[in-house]
């Protein structure tokens, strides 16, 4: 049986405001890394065959 989740700590002073800025400013991602994920994309999208 899993163990039950923790809660999420909150973040207060510089802390909360360290990670606001890291996830307001995503790093650029790099156009072979989008090429190769829509690749995978395209092919799971082939050869999956599910009734919408």
């Amino acid at each position: 049986m899993a163990r039950p989740i923790k809660e999420t700590p909150e973040l207060f002073g510089k802390d909360a405001e360290r990670f606001e800025k890291l996830i307001s400013q995503p790093l650029p991602v790099p156009e072979s890394d989008r090429d190769r994920a829509r690749k995978a994309y395209e092919i799971m999208k082939s050869i999956s065959n599910f009734q919408w």
